[in-house]
């Protein structure tokens, strides 16, 4: 009888925990920095071009910074407008990228299956500029969560509901242009990064001399044999993988107009 009410107790609580959207995993594939101690420091590149963007960029980079187990460190950009990515560090750019129909783009280069080796974070102004999008709120939102993708984190809910997190698919336009909600990480952020970054790694791909190469995929010139491109909702994931195994992804952030094609650099 106690073992059956044991069972019964633990099958509860599993599934309540199934049923928590707060307590879902959002690791993106499993992709993170290889390192071998916590915290550690990835380097941020700031090409962004006006002022709002840099103090987006900022708070972004404080709120993320309150991780455990991972400092970030802005520095002068070492890229241009188009965002051309270097190894072992992330680089942030905006400008006007065309009515292409995407709003942001976050891209990691993988090797050895799931070691991020360079990322970039791109706001296309084509849109911020706009009536739409031009709010300090909604800018936050996606600076902090493009920026997020390139530690390796998923999005925590697809709905469009806020969870107060900017890892959500949560709108700061129209009605809810005067909302703050959703332009920070939350606890559970925090916690999914502390379970990415364990255990350590035998090698570091973090900016260094001996920082792990990105292959072919650090390459634009290079042409991936396969391509994948999954959509769901207002986001979309392209896989391009390579010969030498290395990887290239990206997710997108959609506006609600037409989509045309997405310029990687």
């Amino acid at each position: 009888m106690k073992r059956l009410l044991t069972i019964l107790i633990a099958s509860a609580a599993f599934s309540a925990v199934l049923a928590s959207p707060a307590m879902a995993s959002h690791s993106w594939g499993g992709y993170h920095w290889a390192r071998t101690s916590n915290p550690f420091t990835l380097k941020v590149g700031n090409n962004l071009s006006t002022a709002d963007w840099k103090s987006h960029l900022g708070t972004a980079s404080t709120d993320w910074t309150k991780s455990a187990v991972m400092d970030l460190s802005t520095v002068a950009g070492s890229s241009n407008k188009r965002c051309s990515m270097t190894a072992g560090t992330v680089q942030v750019c905006n400008g006007k990228y065309g009515n292409n129909g995407w709003l942001g783009l976050a891209t990691i280069n993988i090797s050895a299956g799931t070691h991020i080796t360079q990322g970039s974070a791109k706001m296309n102004d084509t849109y911020f500029n706009s009536a739409t999008y031009n709010n300090p709120n909604e800018k936050l939102h996606v600076i902090c969560q493009e920026v997020g993708h390139t530690f390796g984190l998923d999005h925590q809910s697809t709905d469009g509901s806020s969870q107060n997190t900017c890892m959500d698919y949560f709108s700061n336009t129209g009605t809810n242009a005067g909302s703050t909600l959703s332009t920070l990480p939350n606890t559970h952020d925090y916690e999914q990064l502390a379970t990415i970054y364990q255990p350590l790694d035998a090698s570091t791909t973090l900016a260094s001399s001996t920082a792990t190469s990105p292959g072919m995929a650090g390459r634009p010139e290079a042409k991936p044999y396969r391509t994948k491109r999954t959509d769901h909702g207002n986001h979309s994931q392209i896989v391009e993988r390579f010969a030498d195994g290395s990887a290239r992804i990206t997710d997108v952030l959609w506006t609600d107009g037409p989509r045309t094609t997405v310029d990687r650099g």
